[in-house]
């Protein structure tokens, strides 16, 4: 059932939608498949991907939990009839890091990607270019790592303090720039030249997902303690992509919104889960903390302005 939304002062362009999974998800990562329009969540705590029609009905198992070795879920991304989920293991004494690409149509396994060394790394989120290249961010280090479909290296692509502890990550539409939300603020690169070109600005940091549509970037910040900075917000670019000219907040989160996370955009509308309830999860344990105070998922969605 779609909720009207009554939450923010743009409440007449948004709407939530009760999603009909269970409580214990923990999302983290969502896409939308266009063609089915159908939506996809991950789950932090089962490891699993499930999947609803739009409109929150019809909620089935996409992946079962652990299969094909997939960890607890975090960015995921979706290209034709591919989706791309990343999962990590959530304590730093076990860690393993997992991409797999799983056709849509019938759940199988297409290829997969891990990564388990010495170093403590967070494959965070990820974008793919119109050529197979996949770029995915290490929230714990200094690097964005990169391969290039159908080959099975995966590469450090980039390596700097500029871009440290990145987490969303967008690309444009002509394949020219990737976009990544560090803790320094968005940076913009040059994908041919691996090229830094603009100067990150604090104030554009806390973002966790980060999206590029119509030469705008959009991004959910929730990494503020100061709860008021924190929101879905639209970054204006200048025409050629590779500066960021203002900001503007779209949707505050008030104390309905509990730790929103990733989103996705579809039809000129953005949609992300405004509960997943992170503030009730224990990664290190892999426990609900206050198994009372879980809630029903809605997912809200608003015109991308």
């Amino acid at each position: 059932m779609a909720l009207l939304g009554l939450i923010s002062c743009v409440n007449e362009k948004s709407e939530l939608i009760q999603l009909k999974f269970q409580k214990d998800l923990i999302p983290e990562g969502i896409a939308i498949d266009g063609c089915t329009k159908k939506v996809y969540l991950n789950s932090l705590k089962n490891n699993t991907i499930v999947s609803s029609t739009l409109d929150g009905s019809n909620p089935k198992t996409f992946l079962k939990t652990n299969e094909h070795n997939y960890l607890a879920g975090f960015g995921m991304t979706i290209k034709g009839d591919t989706l791309y989920a990343l999962g990590n293991s959530l304590t730093a004494d076990k860690n393993k890091s997992i991409l797999l690409l799983l056709r849509l149509s019938s759940g199988d396994l297409i290829d997969s990607y891990s990564i388990n060394d010495s170093s403590f790394r967070y494959w965070n989120d990820l974008a793919v270019s119109s050529n197979n290249e996949i770029f995915i961010t290490d929230s714990e280090s200094n690097k964005v790592f990169k391969t290039q479909r159908p080959n099975k290296t995966i590469e450090i692509y980039l390596d700097s303090e500029k871009i440290a502890n990145s987490n969303g990550i967008t690309i444009s539409d002509n394949d020219e720039y990737l976009y990544l939300a560090s803790k320094n603020g968005i940076c913009i690169v040059e994908i041919a030249s691996k090229k830094i070109l603009n100067e990150p600005k604090k104030d554009y940091s806390g973002i966790d997902g980060l999206k590029f549509y119509k030469n705008n970037l959009y991004g959910i910040v929730n990494g503020w303690v100061d709860k008021s900075k924190n929101g879905l917000f639209k970054f204006a670019l200048n025409k050629n992509g590779t500066e960021i000219l203002k900001s503007k907040k779209l949707i505050e989160f008030k104390e309905n919104f509990k730790i929103p996370t990733t989103f996705d955009i579809f039809d000129g509308n953005i949609y992300f889960v405004i509960n997943t309830q992170l503030d009730n999860f224990d990664g290190n344990t892999n426990k609900i903390l206050d198994l009372k105070k879980l809630e029903s998922y809605k997912m809200m969605k608003i015109k991308a302005e």
